[in-house]
């Protein structure tokens, strides 16, 4: 799976149409007959000197917004890990790019109130897994890791399963939903210098996207690597 198509979002480009071109003045008009010359008067009343202007203040900087938060003693970017499997409970299903943070949130609100429901306990964070992607959307699983498979199954539009496995590189970002997009284009880059190729995309989200919000997210990136092909015998 491309890892820059995985979070290729539709921005559409906007284009500012240029109006207004003002015609040029009387002065330097094409084909126009010589202005007659001017008959100075023979004592001219001198002009009273133009008033000093104050000189214009300089325009302000433009502020622009970082794309993320500086990142934090211990973030890490790049970091081999190996990530083991656990249970989970989640729900699945396909989406646009442009609704990316609202699928999440409204996906982990409905399983964890399905958890509550049942009395049942996450034990880790929770998660999207990112299945399948193209420039329209993604294919996704998001949910909660729990400690053991509960007594009566998920049924509905409710499943059970594993959390990928497997040799993987972790990414940390602090800041807002949006400007993900560009530390992920950070990463294709890391990769593609690092001759590898990404098998799968893990978001785990240490700060609980409900409560915080879309603009003060702390995110885990997991990004899965294929392995090396074998060498031929």
């Amino acid at each position: 799976m491309s890892l820059r198509l995985a979070r290729a979002r539709l921005a559409g480009a906007a284009l500012a149409a240029i109006l207004g071109w003002g015609l040029p003045p009387a002065a330097f008009a094409q084909n126009g007959a010589p202005a007659p010359a001017q008959t100075q008067p023979q004592n001219p009343t001198p002009n009273p000197p133009a008033a000093a202007t104050a000189p214009a203040a300089p325009a302000a900087p433009e502020q622009i917004a970082p794309n993320s938060t500086p990142a934090q003693p211990g973030d890490v970017f790049g970091e081999n890990t190996s990530l083991t499997a656990h249970t989970m409970i989640y729900v699945k299903g396909s989406g646009t790019w442009d609704k990316t943070f609202d699928i999440i949130a409204t996906s982990l609100k409905k399983i964890r109130s399905y958890l509550d429901k049942e009395g049942i306990k996450p034990d880790g964070l929770p998660m999207t897994i990112f299945t399948a992607s193209d420039d329209n959307g993604f294919d996704y699983e998001i949910g909660f890791p729990i400690a053991a498979p509960p007594k009566n199954p998920p049924h509905g539009e409710f499943a059970i399963g594993q959390t990928p496995d497997g040799a993987a590189l972790k990414f940390v970002y602090r800041g807002s939903y949006d400007d993900l997009d560009n530390t992920y284009e950070t990463i294709t880059d890391y990769l593609d210098e690092k001759r590898l190729d990404a098998k799968e995309m893990i978001e785990e989200y240490v700060t609980d996207p409900l409560s915080a919000g879309a603009d003060k997210l702390v995110i885990n990136v997991y990004v899965l690597i294929k392995p090396p092909d074998a060498s031929p015998d």
